[in-house]
């Protein structure tokens, strides 16, 4: 997170609280997700603008359990869309030998265009969406910030977003 002397008082009780938020959060099935489900949080509350609260642990509880929901939510949309393409995909009528071998060079497209934005964006990539590792840990595991991880997934996806775009109007 940030210092102490540049945070507001709200996120000061979400330090002091974090590891009762934590364990509130793996509770409610956040499991190893809840360290990127407070960075939501403090990315959420350091962004809203100041006003007093009443009750801010409560409030903080609330709030993460908010996070939680939404993420959970977007997971699940998620693995509809995933499921409704794979459906897509599979009712195409293009012969079968013909999807694997177009499947098999924008795979090819997709590792080279990630590899074109170095290295570290590589890994960090695979590791947040092939292996399933959160932000935090791969920012700890490569001795990085965790706004590094975040620039570097958004320059993923960008380039990623813009290859798509691509192969739509091919």
């Amino acid at each position: 997170m940030t210092s102490l002397a540049s945070t507001s008082g709200l996120q000061r009780v979400l330090e002091s609280e974090r590891p009762r938020l934590l364990r509130f959060l793996a509770a409610r099935g956040a499991g190893d997700d809840a360290e990127d489900v407070l960075q939501d949080l403090w990315h959420k509350i350091s962004g809203a603008e100041a006003r007093p609260v009443a009750d801010p642990v409560s409030y903080l509880f609330r709030a993460a359990e908010n996070v939680l929901r939404d993420r959970q939510r977007a997971s699940l949309s998620r693995d509809r869309r995933q499921h409704e393409w794979q459906d897509l995909a599979n009712s195409d009528d293009a012969p079968q030998g013909e999807r694997v071998l177009i499947a098999r060079q924008r795979l090819r497209e997709a590792e080279e265009t990630l590899l074109a934005l170095g290295p570290r964006v590589d890994q960090i990539f695979r590791r947040y969406r092939l292996d399933g590792l959160g932000q935090a840990a791969i920012a700890r595991e490569l001795g990085i910030s965790l706004s590094s991880v975040e620039k570097d997934l958004q320059k993923a996806y960008r380039a990623l977003a813009q290859l798509k775009d691509k192969f739509d109007a091919e």
